[in-house]
């Protein structure tokens, strides 16, 4: 069983979720708002738990709760951004799993929008409402953006949760369907307990990467293991940028051989907050942004990762005395 004390620094949303179910008053669709990683799908789960499992025996509940856990309750339909490969969808963790090499982020597809129209086209099976969430909604496509919005005019015996960083990254015709919960950034302090009780204490050592999740707990975990995940090879600060041609050009082939957009697209993240936090120089920050904006334009990556090598070289002897 999935607790709400888990949800740590959320007291607005449990307040809410848990009136809610209180009252039996529950919205048709909800939108979960706010960063990654503070606590949106956790709270997701727990509210699918309690709906799922409300007004049943406590046999039946049991059943129910083996059935959640195990992730294959008939009633609950859980829709995660995906890629398309050869003819099929994979979600980021099959994805990983397949050693595909992502160019671009993952999408909630049309093809998954239309899975959410015939799930909810038939009564619930085993509980009293059919469940249906949409982690990173604002990943829809346009296409599916518009056809869910049919399947929020009319959702039948069913709530959906759609979770999203804010409500002005979804259509207004859609957030305008949903009742808001607010999700907010974690104190140091929560953000402190979340890490160590999970088992993630060792991020605290790393200000930068604190700083880059600015109180939010799944990214500097996942930070971490971006950083962990890097190439030996990488500077881990951009004071120690290469500064022979050489060296740049290689350090450039395995940037582009071995990360993926993503996490080229995080690692000029990092470099640029370590390198502000360290000594503030704002023309390696644009440099650096030049890079990224490249890089979400598609531009050859090993071209980019060299030319972005040489231009620090070029300051730093610039700036030599």
């Amino acid at each position: 069983m999935i607790n709400w004390s888990r949800l740590i620094g959320q007291n607005q949303a449990i307040e809410l979720l848990q009136r809610a179910l209180e009252v039996n008053s529950i919205a048709p669709a909800y939108l979960f708002a706010g960063a990654r990683g503070i606590g949106r799908n956790l709270a997701a789960k727990c509210f699918c738990q309690d709906l799922l499992t409300r007004d049943r025996s406590p046999e039946t509940r049991e059943l129910i709760l083996k059935r959640f856990l195990g992730g294959n309750h008939p009633d609950l339909l859980w829709i995660e951004p995906t890629y398309q490969h050869q003819g099929k969808l994979l979600t980021a963790k099959e994805a990983q799993e397949s050693n595909l090499k992502r160019k671009a982020p993952p999408q909630i597809r049309i093809e998954q929008i239309r899975e959410i129209t015939n799930f909810l086209s038939r009564p619930p099976l085993e509980s009293a409402r059919s469940v249906v969430v949409i982690e990173e909604a604002d990943t829809m496509t346009e296409s599916a953006a518009n056809a869910l919005l049919k399947t929020l005019e009319e959702p039948g015996k069913a709530t959906l949760i759609l979770i999203a960083p804010s409500p002005s990254s979804l259509l207004p015709t859609l957030v305008s369907r949903c009742q808001h919960i607010p999700f907010q950034r974690l104190s140091e302090e929560n953000l402190a307990q979340v890490l160590r009780s999970n088992g993630h204490a060792r991020v605290l050592n790393y200000p930068a990467i604190l700083g880059l999740a600015q109180g939010s707990p799944g990214e500097a975990i996942a930070a971490l293991e971006f950083l962990d995940s890097l190439p030996q090879d990488l500077p881990r600060s951009s004071g120690k940028f290469p500064l022979k041609l050489s060296q740049a050009l290689e350090l450039a082939k395995i940037i582009a051989q071995n990360l993926d957009t993503e996490t080229q697209l995080w690692y000029v993240s990092y470099l640029q907050y370590e390198d502000w936090q360290r000594r503030r120089e704002r023309s390696i920050l644009e440099i650096l942004e030049k890079t990224r904006r490249q890089l979400l334009a598609y531009v050859q990556p090993r071209l980019v990762w060299e030319c972005t090598f040489l231009a620090l070289a070029k300051l730093s002897t610039a700036q030599k005395p």
